[in-house]
């Protein structure tokens, strides 16, 4: 159990990932204060169902970070705190670099002012574009080929200056797909609009949506579907925990890639979900689009050798599972 004196901020935790990962710090022992400018996070997440402070506001907003580093003793500060549209990314670039980069500098800046030395940092599989080879593994080249990627490389690039220059350690998380919902079934996926292939199933499977559209059929894949990891947000959360741990007991700055190192077709995860939920889903067949590479699976064998980190819901069933039950909730309140 950690001592209660350490107190984590967590940007960006009224949303997804974030939430689980607040969660699974109070689990852990730790004192939680939420950063989020709920653009697209939800406040009674936080309030009712998290039951940690909140503080609304913007990671570009200097003054209020200084205050706020000033109010709280910090340990270490989580951040989630970026926007992951990768379609708006590449229409509106400006909106992305504003704040997945110039907002993390200015979060750098002021944890440096206040002598705040560990950073948790959600990256993603995305700075590596098109993978040389599958699993991928994290010492191939980074290549994003969108601007959402380019961002978070740069944050990446930046925490690399950032320790020889001022002492400031970093773990980034470059993860694959999240999926799935809390399996207590009080938080999960919620967003608008949503883009993700899992809750869109789901949607559909509901009668919300009218049919679920696969993009390419024509992949070299063994039905012609693309391929993607998916991590279960609990164990995402999880490891973000333990690399918490890892940095406040002295760790050095490093990479992990948080993958399952095996993937699941797009008509798989369909399948999947017709037998989870008993229903119907109809599919509608699409060209590819463009960037969409055939294959993306991460090898978590680093973060599970240094950190320790064991994934508990590696199936697709479970993943599919945990997140019907929480989209039937959400589809009774509607």
């Amino acid at each position: 159990m950690t001592k209660s004196r350490d107190t984590i901020l967590v940007t960006g935790g009224a949303g997804y990932i974030g939430a689980h990962a607040v969660k699974a710090l109070k689990r852990s022992g730790y004192e939680v204060i939420v950063l989020d400018n709920l653009v697209y996070g939800h406040a009674d997440v936080v309030k009712d169902v998290l039951d940690v402070p909140l503080v609304i506001g913007d990671t570009n907003d200097r003054a209020l970070l200084d205050d706020l580093f000033a109010r709280y003793s910090f340990s270490a500060v989580m951040h989630f705190a970026a926007y992951a549209y990768v379609g708006e990314s590449v229409t509106n670039p400006a909106k992305y670099y504003r704040n997945n980069v110039t907002g993390t500098l200015t979060l750098l800046e002021a944890m440096v002012a206040a002598s705040v030395k560990n950073f948790v940092f959600s990256s993603t599989c995305a700075t590596y574009g098109v993978p040389e080879s599958v699993p991928i593994t994290e010492d191939q080249p980074q290549n994003p080929i969108n601007p959402y990627g380019m961002t978070k490389l740069m944050v990446e690039r930046i925490l690399a200056d950032f320790d020889p220059a001022y002492g400031l350690k970093s773990v980034c998380f470059r993860y694959f797909n999240a999926a799935g919902a809390d399996p207590d079934g009080q938080l999960g996926e919620n967003h608008d609009p949503e883009t993700h292939l899992i809750p869109l199933v789901l949607q559909t499977a509901l009668g919300e949506r009218e049919a679920i559209s696969v993009f390419g059929t024509d992949y070299p894949t063994p039905d012609g579907t693309c391929i993607r990891d998916y991590i279960h947000v609990s164990d995402l959360a999880d490891a973000h925990v333990l690399g918490t741990d890892y940095l406040l007991k002295g760790g050095d700055s490093q990479v992990f890639n948080l993958g399952n190192g095996n993937g699941f077709s797009v008509k798989e995860v369909i399948a999947t979900a017709r037998q989870v939920t008993g229903r119907k889903i109809k599919v509608v067949e699409c060209d590819r689009r463009p960037g969409d590479p055939p294959s993306l699976v991460g090898s978590g064998e680093k973060a599970r050798s240094m950190l320790g980190w064991n994934p508990q819901y590696f199936d697709l069933t479970d993943i599919i599972s945990h997140a019907w039950v929480w989209h039937q909730s959400l589809h009774t309140e509607n």
